[in-house]
C-alpha cells in the first residue's frame, strides 16, 4: 500500500496530463515574477512554449530540445547561490534564479521530461568524475530499452551522445526514484542503505517540489 501511495505522490508530482495542463501554473509564474523579476517570468513562459511544441514529437525530439533549453541557464556553485555547500534545487528555484550546479541541469531537465510522458525508468541520474576538470559531476542518462547504450545528457557538453562516446567522464554510480524505493524496501529487510546522504537529497528535494518551493 505505502508503495502505491509513493508511486501516486510522485507521479502527481508537476502536472501528469500533458494535455490539458501547463508545466507551472500560471499563479505560481505570478509568484516566481514578484519574488525574483520580469524575466524570470518570461523564462517560465518559454519553458511553456517549449514543452506545449514537444508534447507530440518523438522522445530522442523531446531529449535534445530539453536539454538544450535548460542548458542555457548559467552554471554557479551552490556556495554562491544558496550558502552551502550542496544543495539541490527545484525546478522552480533554478529557472527562477537562472544559475545552478550539475544537479540543478539534471533535475529540471529529468522532471521536464516526466512532465512530457518519458517513462522515469529510462532516465537515472548518474555520478561520474569530469576527466578533464576531474571533479565529481553529474549528468543525466537516458535507456531506450534495458539493454540499449544510454544517450548522456550534459550541462558541459551541449549535444547529447551516446555514453560510449563520452570518454571524459567516469561513471561512479547511477539512480532514479524507482531504484532508491526499492533500496529504501531493501533496508526495512534488515540491509544497510548504500548512501543514506543521497537519499535524504532526493526525499527533501521532492518535499519542496511538492510544496513548489521557490
Amino acid at each position: 500500500m505505502r508503495y502505491i501511495l509513493y508511486i501516486l505522490t510522485f507521479s502527481m508530482i508537476f502536472c501528469s496530463d500533458t494535455q490539458d495542463k501547463s508545466y507551472v501554473s500560471k499563479e505560481l509564474i505570478e509568484k516566481i515574477e514578484k519574488k525574483y523579476n520580469i524575466f524570470a517570468k518570461n523564462r517560465f513562459l518559454e519553458q511553456e512554449r517549449v514543452l506545449k511544441e514537444l508534447k507530440n514529437k518523438t522522445e530522442y525530439e523531446k531529449l535534445d530540445s530539453v536539454n538544450r533549453f535548460y542548458n542555457q541557464v548559467r552554471y554557479a556553485k551552490d556556495i554562491d547561490i544558496y550558502g552551502v555547500s550542496d544543495y539541490w534545487a527545484t525546478p522552480y528555484q533554478f529557472l527562477g534564479i537562472d544559475a545552478g550546479d550539475c544537479e540543478d541541469y539534471v533535475i529540471a531537465k529529468y522532471f521536464a521530461l516526466k512532465f512530457l510522458g518519458i517513462d522515469t525508468k529510462k532516465l537515472y541520474f548518474v555520478y561520474v568524475r569530469a576527466l578533464k576538470y576531474n571533479v565529481p559531476h553529474m549528468v543525466l542518462a537516458y535507456f531506450k530499452t534495458r539493454k540499449s547504450e544510454p544517450l548522456i545528457l550534459d550541462n558541459l557538453n551541449y549535444k547529447i551522445f551516446p555514453a560510449s562516446k563520452r570518454k571524459d567522464l567516469k561513471p561512479i554510480y547511477m539512480f532514479n526514484a524507482y531504484t532508491l524505493y526499492k533500496a529504501k524496501q531493501r533496508s526495512k529487510k534488515g540491509k544497510k542503505l548504500k548512501n543514506p546522504k543521497l537519499h535524504k537529497k532526493w526525499d527533501e528535494l521532492i518535499k519542496n517540489i511538492k510544496r513548489k518551493k521557490i
